[in-house]
């Protein structure tokens, strides 16, 4: 019998294997529901078929909201094509453009004075647009500032 010995002396033993520390995640129920509509689809067809622009469209809808790698390794599609055609469905405008988040934490025990540097960027409705490259101030000092764009007092 031959004996396997893996990293300090362990054995292959079962009660010796090494976990593995990343968590299964779990599909999030719309992405586990269209890749069996993808695998049904690819059932059907011969194996290098292309897919039709309807399944390109929901896939993109999917990495919009998803995030394109998670979508991608679901779907079982090449990173670059779902990203193209992702592109592809923004420019066309068929996909609405994710909202930017509008609130950003700033943690005081992180930032001490004349340790943050930042570009802070503000856009209004408008189109207008404000950008500022700030270093050394203190978070009492970003927080006065963002109140004083938001239209209210510092």
């Amino acid at each position: 019998m031959e004996r396997v010995v893996g990293r300090a002396g362990e054995t292959d033993f079962p009660e010796n294997q090494l976990m593995s520390t990343r968590q299964r995640a779990t599909l999030p129920r719309v992405l586990s529901t269209a890749r069996r509509q993808f695998d049904q689809w690819r059932s059907r067809h011969r194996k290098h078929a292309r897919l039709p622009q309807e399944l390109w469209r929901q896939a993109a809808a999917l990495a919009r909201e998803h995030g394109l790698n998670k979508t991608a390794r679901a779907l079982g599609l090449k990173y670059y094509s779902l990203k193209k055609h992702l592109d592809q469905a923004g420019a066309d405008g068929l996909v609405p453009a994710k909202a930017e988040p509008g609130f950003i934490e700033l943690l005081p025990g992180v930032m001490t004075r004349g340790s943050i540097e930042c570009t802070i960027e503000w856009a209004d409705g408008g189109g207008s647009t404000l950008r500022m490259h700030i270093k050394g101030a203190g978070l009492s000092d970003l927080a006065s500032l963002a109140g004083v764009f938001r239209g209210g007092r510092a």
